[in-house]
């Protein structure tokens, strides 16, 4: 049987989480969390390349049920890791303002 691991793919020390087509980007026990959302994506030779990415930076306070008054900032990048690398900035000024 395949052990477990509790271990998490990490970008500047904080844990990626991939569903599909959504990346997680950041720890749920922070106040905010970046949600990436690949819209579009493109072949290039042999592998699948993601194109159009939209970028939010959620909070995860669990008093705030409207999904829309979750959404702290919205912005849309191409390519995945131009939208990861705005989104850890965001991250992290919202998490030192804490």
């Amino acid at each position: 049987m395949a052990e477990v691991k509790d271990t998490f793919l990490t970008y500047k020390g904080k844990p990626l989480v991939r569903c599909g087509k959504t990346v997680y980007y950041g720890d749920m026990s922070d106040p905010y969390v970046v949600c990436l959302n690949i819209q579009t994506d493109k072949e290039f030779k042999d592998i699948t390349l993601s194109e159009k990415v939209l970028i939010q930076l959620i909070s995860t306070d669990p008093e705030v049920i409207n999904p829309k008054e979750k959404i702290i900032k919205k912005s849309e990048k191409t390519g995945l890791f131009t939208a990861l690398d705005l989104g850890a900035v965001w991250l992290e000024r919202e998490l030192k303002k804490q």
